[in-house]
């Protein structure tokens, strides 16, 4: 065993008192697996001995402290199931009270006769019998020398007790703690020190400990997972090799058959700020569904043709894309701006004269997937690049589609609206704009959340709908564990689905079809030959079929609330009345709650905003999309002015020292790539790491990839 295994903060949490083996196991579930992950370890709560309830006054069926005396207690019996039971009788003045104990035989030799205790547990029975099964006990002595105590989270075989002793043991075993921060911050903010801060969120002696323990451990915290940020994505100054001159878009505008909207106009003027500067624009637009974000992109692209310069614009889908490439020819060409598609259904000699034209500079506007990066295609002169639903991208692609020029200006799209905080944290590389007006005539969606006891009736309101000419969705989740979206949706449109709607035309659709199988239902059903579209969320992105008036949402509780407004935003794009109806037999509060929210706004970042309150920002963006780590103590949402200022002395701490390489800063470097990376340094390939992709999940899909590529290997060589 190395030296630094044996001691300090690094040491195994195996070697630690009163540990071992077994307990080193149990403990890694809760993700300690050494002395520092253990003191990092921060309690969920506290529980507070100074104000105990006499017995008479405490509350029934909440958890709080109880004071009194115990007058008795027996030795046990063994009951139904071969549990053993064990009680003692206590009380005070005012009432007598029941301590009941299952399975724990110790409990009773801990408790004196005639002494009196401190219980925490809920208080059950009934008034003249008042019972606390199974609850923690203090001595009055010891309340008084430590009054707060934490609350662990906890896992089979570690009580909260337990930890609270390894805890102990670790300030034993690390007695000299590092401190990270920068004496000028400490001093800046008033905050106290990390040593103090670890004793007193772990040992308390007030509210006031936990106060200022919990401010000065969250601002470290933001500030590593800021700095991170910073580290992962570079802010190299470099110098664009598309340097545009002022544009005048009066001719854009006024080629429109309507009037954009203010928040369109103040978007395109600040991307045309960015496009005349010498650095190249990183910018993030977003806006609400519908709220006109292609317009916006379409006027980008007009500059960049006024300097000479080509432009792309990458969508996740070749169905996003077409509808792409159509609704930007009919805004662009009458104004002599050439638009090509290129998708992987192009293909033969469609595919070759495309790139011919791209490469020649003939075309202004390249509209494509992923085939857009391909080694193949070569720009006569790129100098504005855009990635729609930028979620759907990583910093991969997004590095790739830069490399095809020098430095192009780059814009990325999301309909989902995030709120400015998380916004800011998430992209801290790009500025952002917002779009928040929606253009005139915009119907809001009337939603409704009913049961499955209702689906019948919902159904016949459907065919109601169907009958007048309208076309609808019908959006069906995976249900059950280890099931694929395509059995989950194959089986819904079987059973269900067609049964309730046998005389109209009901098309399937679902994320393992082939791209020209998607597309070609999809043009179906956009050309009215399917009245009813049942499919997973693959209709999610981008689709736009104005006749289409209502979507029916199954088991609307497995999303989440911004992905609900999204599917929501595929009707409502028509003349007339359009409907979502959400379906739920999830009769929870939480679930009521949610649901009823998106029933009564249509605001969408009003929605995200509730989202990530109630959900986190994992659940907002999805295990897959975010790739934030997660934080032990702060809050995005909660402790906004303290992100505010973790961005801002990440920004001046990395302006002063790229890679945080002097000493001052060395221990903020190591916080930072603990946090993305566990036990490995930020040294990841700007060109590997996709965005909100953490380091764990890069080495996994890397020793994916490699087997694959093995067994294609093997395979060969059969």
């Amino acid at each position: 065993m190395h030296t630094a295994e044996k001691e300090g903060a690094g040491l195994d949490i195996r070697y630690l008192k009163g540990v071992g083996e077994k307990r080193a196991a149990q403990l890694t579930r809760l993700g300690i697996r050494t002395v520092d992950d253990l003191l990092g370890f921060y309690p969920r709560d506290y529980v507070d001995y100074s104000h105990p309830y006499p017995v008479a006054g405490a509350p029934y069926d909440v958890k709080c402290v109880v004071r009194a005396t115990v007058y008795g207690k027996n030795g046990g019996a063994r009951i139904r199931g071969g549990r053993q039971m064990a009680k003692a009788t206590a009380g005070d003045d005012t009432a007598g009270l029941i301590l009941t104990y299952f399975n724990n035989p110790y409990a009773l030799q801990k408790l004196e006769v005639g002494r009196e205790y401190l219980f925490f547990g809920k208080v059950g029975g009934t008034f003249t019998a008042r019972e606390m099964v199974n609850p923690v006990m203090l001595t009055v002595e010891s309340a008084a020398a430590s009054p707060l105590v934490p609350v662990y989270p906890q896992t089979e075989g570690v009580s909260s007790a337990y930890l609270a002793k390894c805890v102990r043991a670790a300030f034993a075993a690390a007695p000299d703690i590092e401190e990270p921060l920068p004496a000028a911050l400490i001093e800046k903010y008033r905050l106290c020190g990390k040593a103090e801060a670890l004793q007193k969120i772990h040992f308390p002696q007030s509210r006031q400990d936990v106060q200022a323990a919990r401010r000065r451990l969250i601002f470290e915290e933001l500030l590593a997972l800021q700095l991170g940020l910073l580290l992962l994505r570079g802010r190299e100054a470099a110098h664009t090799g598309a340097p545009m001159r002022p544009a005048d878009l009066s001719p854009f505008w006024n080629a429109l058959p309507f009037a954009p909207t203010g928040a369109q106009r103040r978007a395109a003027q600040e991307i045309l700020a960015d496009l005349g500067k010498k650095t190249p624009m990183n910018r993030l637009l977003q806006g609400d569904v519908g709220s006109g974000k292609t317009l916006v992109a379409a006027a980008g692209v007009y500059a960049a043709a006024q300097s000479g310069y080509q432009s792309v614009l990458m969508a996740p889908t070749e169905i996003l894309a077409a509808q792409h490439a159509d609704t930007l020819d009919r805004l662009l060409a009458p104004l002599g701006i050439r638009v090509a598609l290129l998708t992987g259904s192009v293909k033969g000699a469609a595919k070759k004269a495309a790139l011919r034209a791209i490469a020649a500079g003939e075309v202004e506007l390249v509209v494509g997937t992923h085939a857009v990066l391909s080694a193949g295609v070569e720009f006569a002169r790129l100098g504005f690049a855009v990635t729609d639903e930028q979620h759907r991208f990583g910093v991969r692609q997004r590095s790739l589609l830069a490399a095809k020029a020098d430095h192009p200006h780059l814009l990325v799209m999301s309909a989902t609206p995030i709120p400015r905080t998380l916004g800011l944290l998430m992209f801290g590389d790009l500025d952002i704009s917002v779009l928040d007006e929606l253009p005139p005539g915009r119907t809001p969606v009337k939603t409704y959340a009913i049961t499955g006891k209702k689906r019948a009736d919902m159904y016949g309101f459907v065919r109601r709908q169907l009958a007048a000419g309208r076309q609808a969705y019908i959006v069906c989740p995976v249900i059950d564990e280890g099931e694929n979206d395509m059995q989950a949706v194959t089986t819904y449109y079987t059973d269900v689905a067609q049964p309730l709607l046998e005389h109209y035309r009901v098309g399937l659709m679902h994320g393992r079809l082939k791209a020209a199988e998607k597309a070609a239902v999809m043009d179906a059903f956009k050309a009215g030959a399917l009245d009813v579209l049942v499919s997973t969320t693959v209709i999610e992105v981008g689709v736009d079929v104005p006749n289409a008036n209502i979507i029916v949402i199954e088991n609307a509780e497995r999303y989440g609330l911004s992905a609900l407004h999204q599917l929501r935003g595929r009707v409502g794009r028509g003349k007339g009345e359009a409907y979502c109806v959400l379906i739920s037999d999830h009769a929870t509060d939480a679930v009521k709650k949610r649901l009823s929210f998106l029933c009564h706004t249509n605001d969408g970042f009003e929605i995200a905003k509730f989202d990530l309150e109630t959900r986190g920002p994992g659940d907002f963006f999805g295990s897959r999309q975010h790739g934030l780590p997660t934080l032990r103590i702060a809050d995005l949402m909660a402790d906004s002015r303290a992100l505010y200022a973790a961005q801002k002395e990440a920004l001046a701490l990395v302006g002063a020292d790229p890679a945080l390489r002097s000493p001052g800063n060395a221990g903020m470097r190591r916080l930072a790539e603990e946090l993305f990376s566990g036990d490995t340094a930020l040294t990841v390939s700007y060109t590997h790491l996709r965005a909100h992709e953490t380091r764990h999940d890069l080495v996994c899909r890397l020793l994916l990839e490699k087997k694959k590529k093995n067994n294609t290997k093997k395979k060969k060589k059969r």
